[in-house]
């Protein structure tokens, strides 16, 4: 299913943080994501750019008309502004939007926009609400990685992602995707959310900061806790999981099939499914611990069976047995099987430029849902409207979130 603004106008549910203004002075993906998804909340949202624009603009191929489809991904319910934070000019209207704001998101070197008057503890002082969220690669300023650029590929690799990532023995890999950045933009998003929550009671902002570094060895989860508690180090192993079996992707008869038995009667069900239920009491394979100790045997046994039909005979058989199983899909087919699942998956936005199409907030709030009230915006699409408003010494209304 797809959600389209062609379909006719509905009142735009209030948000819940309707009424909350957003100062974006960040770039690239973990700030901008954070600022997307408080602005899908109902949040309005202030994108601050320099006159090349954020950096993703200019990340392509592939362009979506003239627009790169990197920025389209984290930049809607935003409007864009120009300014120069060099000048006088443009660093008093960037303080007229920080003094008006209810959080503003940064990821300039730590203590940079100190130098243009906009560090957290100038800014408490005239708006002592404020929630101020630093986003940095390696720690905000007065540390010692203070200085060191902050790039999602560096961290994966620095981080040891990278390195308990891909096949077994071979070389370390990246993530498909920048995760630690996308991660990093969530655990962003929750601090902001936590910060309005104590600021409900204390009436005052706080600092909030965050991290790439930090978030990708908490988001190495089972990892970091195996190699802390244990002083295990992990290797990358493919397509297997270091503590559960099966849980890997097995041969079929045409392909591969991600199989994910995470218990001993899920293991048991998969037996059946396979016809090979002996294989359940095999003393080799009857408990998890057992099984992960003799996976290789374990596996040789389970793609004997699975070579005699094609991945797509399997998933219906292992389905119906109530296995979890699924093909491995392309980005094409995911988005097929999300629409045969009745997701909400993808957003259609009329723009400027065109029709913008992007992944749905995956956020389901019965009471005060997400919204969609602007495409991703050209570079200083808002400039004018906005700082119409923030030279106008004591408007009336506040910028309209729509």
């Amino acid at each position: 299913m797809m959600r389209g603004m062609e379909e006719p106008e509905e009142p735009v549910a209030r948000g819940p943080l309707s009424g909350c203004l957003v100062a974006d002075f960040s770039r690239v993906l973990a700030g901008p994501l954070a600022t997307m998804l408080l602005g899908d909340l109902g949040a309005t949202v202030v994108k601050v750019e320099h006159s090349r624009g954020d950096d993703t603009r200019q990340w392509g191929p592939p362009f979506k008309d003239g627009e790169s489809t990197y920025f389209l991904s984290v930049n809607r319910n935003k409007r864009s502004v120009v300014l120069d934070l060099s000048s006088p000019e443009g660093a008093a209207d960037a303080l007229r939007l920080a003094e008006r704001a209810t959080v503003l998101v940064e990821n300039f070197r730590p203590g940079r926009l100190a130098a243009f008057g906009l560090g957290f503890d100038q800014l408490a002082e005239v708006n002592p609400g404020l929630v101020y969220c630093s986003v940095s690669g390696f720690g905000g300023a007065g540390t010692p990685g203070a200085d060191l650029a902050g790039y999602d590929f560096v961290v994966q690799a620095m981080s040891g992602l990278m390195d308990i990532t891909g096949p077994a023995g071979g070389p370390a890999s990246k993530v498909g995707v920048a995760v630690v950045d996308v991660l990093t933009g969530l655990y962003a998003t929750i601090g902001i959310l936590a910060a309005l929550g104590a600021r409900r009671d204390s009436g005052r902002g706080q600092l909030v900061e965050v991290n790439l570094m930090s978030s990708a060895l908490a988001s190495l989860v089972n990892q970091s806790s195996a190699y802390l508690n244990t002083g295990a180090v992990p290797h990358a192993m493919g397509n297997r999981h270091p503590s559960i079996a099966p849980y890997e992707t097995l041969a079929t008869r045409d392909g591969v099939l991600a199989v994910a038995a995470g218990n001993d009667g899920q293991f048991r069900l998969l037996c059946g499914a396979l016809g090979e239920e002996g294989l359940a009491d095999d003393e080799r394979f009857a408990t998890n611990p057992a099984r992960v100790a003799h996976r290789d045997a374990l596996v040789t046994l389970l793609e004997e069976r699975l070579a005699a039909r094609p991945t797509s005979e399997w998933v219906e058989v292992l389905r119906a047995a109530n296995v979890p199983c699924g093909p491995v899909n392309d980005l094409a087919a995911a988005f097929d099987d999300a629409r045969r699942l009745g997701l909400d998956a993808v957003l259609e936005q009329s723009g400027t430029t065109g029709g913008v199409l992007s992944v749905s907030n995956p956020l389901g709030l019965s009471g005060s849902p997400v919204s969609y009230r602007r495409p991703p915006p050209p570079l200083g699409h808002d400039t004018e409207e906005v700082l119409e408003w923030l030279r106008t010494p004591h408007p009336t209304a506040p910028l309209d979130p729509g």
